[in-house]
């Protein structure tokens, strides 16, 4: 893999592009993820075979950018994501965002429109702060949030517990898509495990019915997880990307 990196709003982030026909899937990674994971890398290796363009990137305080993660937001890793789409691409663009990734592409699908091929969702946790991580906090971490702006939460994908701040949340709530929904009548592809212990798979109906499009299918894997990232979950991935 070939790292290179811009500046973008909020210091300098890393990025892959591969050149190649289009449209182009750009990688939306998740909270606290890089561009190295199984998902992104094997997109990459897809792309490499058939002539595919393909971005991907790690927001500011993620993988190796610039920035701290405790300092960063939704608003903030779209910015970026925005900067990496508008300096890094050209032309029609297939949005392919895992977690948290497909709200930062669902806000970014908003912000370019007309960029905007095809959207593929995996695991998708829009609006997540509101609607899944803060009704799941302890009363006493709610309160540390608040009086201290920050607290440790635990993360059973890493030793070190993950630092949440009440920016987070504050920042989260000026960026909902769910209510007011995301005006785009192309395909929507979403790829959802009934086993995810983070995202609860009836949330990602809600995501499906929050787009527009008439051309959303939704694809439920009953002895799926979070992560999705089991061979058989990766040559799903790859066939709905190429499919589109």
């Amino acid at each position: 893999m070939m790292t290179s990196r811009f500046e973008g709003p909020n210091g300098r982030i890393a990025y892959e592009r591969i050149d190649g026909s289009g449209p182009v899937p750009v990688w939306f990674g998740g909270f606290r993820s890089d561009m190295t994971g199984g998902k992104a890398n094997r997109l990459a290796a897809w792309a490499r075979s058939v002539g595919r363009g393909y971005l991907r990137f790690d927001y500011s305080g993620h993988g190796v950018s610039d920035g701290k993660f405790v300092d960063g937001c939704i608003s903030s890793w779209t910015a970026d994501a925005l900067a990496a789409i508008d300096q890094l691409t050209d032309g029609k663009l297939i949005f392919v965002g895992s977690s948290m990734g497909a709200w930062i592409g669902a806000l970014c699908a908003r912000a370019r429109p007309e960029r905007l091929h095809a959207f593929v969702g995996l695991a998708p946790a829009p609006d997540f702060t509101k609607e899944i991580m803060l009704p799941g906090l302890p009363k006493g971490m709610k309160r540390r949030l608040q009086e201290d702006g920050q607290a440790p939460l635990p993360s059973v994908y890493d030793e070190e517990p993950t630092i949440i701040t009440q920016k987070l949340f504050d920042d989260g709530e000026q960026n909902l898509v769910l209510q007011d929904g995301i005006d785009f009548n192309g395909p929507v592809r979403l790829l959802q495990g009934m086993r995810d212990p983070d995202v609860p798979w009836r949330h990602a109906i809600r995501f499906a019915e929050a787009f527009s499009s008439d051309d959303v299918v939704l694809t439920l894997i009953k002895d799926g997880d979070h992560r999705l990232s089991r061979e058989e979950d990766l040559v799903r991935l790859v066939n709905t990307v190429a499919s589109l």
